[in-house]
């Protein structure tokens, strides 16, 4: 038995063969690392948080994110839900804080869920999670520390947290300005957090990429840019939308500002693998665009025994 459970909530980056697909190889490896067993919410749905804005309605997009928590509350009853992508995160928890302030809205969105059955099942109570507050809380730093077997020493990391995971709910106990979690998780599995990046939380203008991709890659192009003139090896993320546009948009910024970007843009979950002995594949590594070599190197190198 699992030492830790959690109802799973994945989103559909990170499906398998999605954008983000790497990062869901790299959580589960971790997980089996730490213990954890992660019991994905049947039939789940998108959380909306790209067409739920687009005119969509507000109940549709409530009534969507609450289907999904009366599917867990149904099937993984008396587990908390958590999610490993910062967008379904906050729109599970935008629904779930929203239904709990309005009761016409909260009856409005069980009239929808009769629909599937589901309205009874929907109570609102369960914690929902993301897979960054599981480590920081149930675990610690020092327990997180414990399986690593390979130091990730020498390389320097730029901690992107972004702003959805830092607006408007954030990670208890961090700051808004200047939230270190991701530097303390670096620093835990022997990598070198670069404290002075001044972009982390800096939005990677994911909402305007396609409408308006100048304003979005300006944006990205700070972000890198930042991370290079502190010293950074490499960037590291908690979201799948910030790690897919700060990534794959480098190509275009170099063609446009003529720079000469190739910054690998990694998850935390990936160091975290490499340094708890898995390959280059469990974490995901195969996956970048730009290759991390250097997290390549370590993954491949023997444990010393």
């Amino acid at each position: 038995m699992a030492k830790k459970e959690y109802s799973f909530y994945p989103g559909c980056t990170s499906e398998r063969r999605a954008s983000a697909s790497n990062y869901m190889v790299s959580v589960e490896s971790m997980c089996n690392k730490l213990d954890v067993k992660l019991n994905e919410i049947p039939d789940w749905n998108c959380c909306t948080a790209s067409i739920g804005y687009a005119e969509g309605g507000e109940l549709p997009r409530h009534a969507l994110n609450a289907r999904n928590i009366a599917l867990s509350e149904k099937h993984n009853n008396g587990q908390d839900i958590v999610a490993t992508c910062a967008a379904c995160w906050l729109g599970a928890k935008e629904t779930q804080q929203r239904l709990s302030a309005s009761d016409q809205l909260l009856s409005d969105t069980k009239e929808a869920l009769k629909e599937a059955g589901l309205a009874i099942d929907y109570t609102g109570d369960v914690p929902i999670r993301h897979m960054v507050e599981v480590l920081l809380e149930d675990f610690g730093y020092e327990e997180l520390a414990k399986p690593a077997i390979k130091s990730l020493e020498g390389i320097k990391f730029a901690g992107y947290v972004g702003c959805q995971t830092n607006r408007p709910f954030g990670i208890d106990g961090e700051s808004f300005e200047n939230p270190r979690y991701l530097d303390k998780l670096v620093e835990t599995v022997g990598g070198q957090a670069i404290e002075e990046y001044d972009q982390k939380v800096t939005c990677c203008g994911g909402a305007l990429a396609f409408s308006e991709p100048e304003k979005s890659q300006e944006q990205i192009k700070d972000i890198v840019e930042s991370a290079y003139d502190h010293g950074a090896d490499m960037i590291v993320t908690p979201c799948p939308v910030c790690q897919m546009n700060v990534e794959i948009y480098q190509d275009s910024i170099n063609k446009n500002y003529k720079t000469k970007f190739n910054m690998p843009v990694t998850y935390y979950s990936q160091l975290m693998t490499v340094a708890y002995g898995g390959s280059a594949k469990e974490a995901g590594l195969d996956g970048q665009v730009i290759r991390a070599k250097q997290l390549e190197d370590i993954a491949a190198k023997p444990v010393k025994k």
